[in-house]
């Protein structure tokens, strides 16, 4: 700091003072002492001025160097910022130059570079247990059972075609699902070819995966699984109108094609729906969803026109515990289609609003019949309807696709994933002209009809718990001991459950 000169002038006048009180010298040596006095004064003002100097000095010099310190260490800094960018522009460009892998709760994927070819594993296993309850007549058909194991493998080629191939592993035996190709032009003009599922039954449709119950309802007996054709289908407007148009070659009701076929006659099958709000603003309206669908087949003569042997040896339909109480078994002869039209017509919709999940269907199958010894032709008309609801009790939204918890499962933190309850009533009925020539009235039933409740935990978005119980009883049959009279002779009551990995 600069030294104060009043202080050195305030000590100069003390001097003077403390001199001219000690002795009253003459004027000469006072002025000799004054000049005296001015000149330490002179010599002290100016080492203070070379001291300031010095000091001024000495802190330019260390501004200086800290400020050549500082644009270095800013000079790096700019040259590590710098490298970083080009390592991280490296980076990206190698990035485009391979393909991306994915792993995650959707399944394992590639995708190409240009995004124009991709593969995809995905997987479902489902093991179940059924329990049936008063049934002692019937044996060996409680236990665990390993449901579905199905590797899915998908994706697409050369951006617009996309392919799906689906074998299972579960059953009794293995068998391919689907295999087809698509070609994408728009996302409302696509062609699909191989083996799918047929465009009909409401709940038929829906993913295996996501169904509500273990088994589908007593509807599904009357429409077709999957076959081997052609189809025109696409959705309009994000969804708004869906369609879908081909040709086939045709199955019994709730059958699965065997891969190929050989008859002249091929079916028609055609599905519109509609779900009018989808992109609206009326929340309450968006999940509403309607349509109808149908298949048309003439000149049927194969027995594999006829329906499922599910639950049995011979054609005919099965409850929610997958147990026939209806077949083409009359007392003398066996059934055969016969050379006549066979056509279903399902209208069907499904509303969903927050936890709120609804869905409906009724059935037609209008197929003929012929028995192989007295050469008795029909036409039958065979009937179904359901209806199922559900709410999610923890508060998400229930969709055709299933629920996704907001809090997956982590006992840890007190998540527990998401609760459904659900519920359904179903009925089948048989054409009265099916008796006696077609089916024996003492054993298969004319009509069934389904209560089914359950309880449905998403612990997350690939493991779900179900546990539902069902009860159906019969109009008719019940007498003898073959067939479906030991299913038909008391209700049937099943518990079941079901561990499901999906990814």
């Amino acid at each position: 700091m600069k030294l104060n000169k009043l202080w050195l002038a305030t000590i100069l006048g003390a001097q003077l003072t403390f001199t001219s009180l000690a002795a009253d010298n003459t004027d000469t040596n006072r002025d000799a002492d004054i000049e005296a006095l001015k000149q330490q004064i002179n010599a002290l003002d100016q080492k203070v001025e070379a001291l300031e100097q010095q000091r001024a000095v000495d802190q330019q010099t260390t501004a200086d160097a800290a400020k050549a310190q500082t644009q270095e260490l800013d000079q790096k800094v700019r040259i590590l910022a710098r490298e970083r960018e080009l390592d991280q522009d490296a980076a990206a460009a190698l990035a485009k130059t391979q393909p991306k892998l994915t792993v995650g709760p959707g399944g394992f994927s590639a995708i190409s570079v240009d995004s124009n070819f991709v593969f995809s594993l995905h997987g479902l296993v489902q093991v179940d247990s059924r329990t049936f309850f008063n049934d002692s007549e019937i044996k060996k058909n409680d236990g665990f059972l390993l449901r579905r194991a199905r590797p899915i493998l998908q994706g697409t080629l050369y951006r617009d075609f996309d392919f799906k191939f689906v074998p299972d592993f579960g059953g009794s035996t293995v068998q391919i699902l689907d295999a087809y190709g698509n070609y994408r032009y728009e996302p409302w003009l696509q062609l699909r070819a191989g083996k799918f599922k047929t465009p009909e039954g409401l709940e038929q449709l829906q993913e295996d995966v996501n169904t509500s119950f273990n088994e589908r309802s007593l509807v599904t007996d009357l429409v077709p699984n999957r076959d081997v054709g052609l189809q025109f289908w696409g959705d309009i407007a994000g969804g708004v109108l869906s369609y879908a148009a081909g040709i086939f070659n045709g199955v019994g009701d709730a059958q699965n094609s065997s891969n190929s076929a050989f008859e002249n006659q091929v079916e028609f099958a055609g599905r519109l729906f509609a779900q009018p709000f989808k992109a609206s603003d009326i929340t309450p309206l968006q999940g509403l969803g309607f349509g109808v669908a149908g298949t048309s087949e003439n000149g049927t003569s194969s027995a594999s026109d006829l329906p499922s042997t599910t639950g049995g040896t011979l054609a005919g339909y099965t409850t929610d515990g997958q147990q026939q109480f209806f077949a083409y078994n009359p007392a003398s002869g066996n059934v055969i289609v016969a050379r006549g039209e066979h056509w279903r017509l399902s209208p069907q919709g499904y509303y969903y609003y927050g936890p709120l999940s609804l869905l409906g269907e009724y059935a037609i199958s209008d197929q003929g019949v012929r028995n192989s010894t007295s050469h008795a032709e029909a036409d039958l008309h065979n009937t179904a309807w359901e209806i199922s609801g559900g709410w999610v009790l923890t508060g998400e939204n229930a969709s055709f696709a299933s629920v996704t918890p907001l809090h997956p499962f982590d006992p840890h933190n007190g998540q527990w994933g998401a609760l459904q309850v659900v519920a359904r009533y179903a009925e089948l009925d048989i054409d009265n002209a099916a008796f006696p020539v077609f089916s024996n009235p003492l054993t298969s039933a004319s009509a069934a009809q389904a209560w089914s409740a359950g309880l449905n935990w998403y612990l997350n978005k690939n493991i779900r718990v179900n546990a539902s119980f069902s009860h159906t009883t019969f109009t008719g049959g019940g007498v003898g001991t073959t067939g479906p009279a030991f299913v038909t002779r008391q209700p049937e009551n099943a518990f079941f459950t079901r561990i499901q990995l999906a990814f």
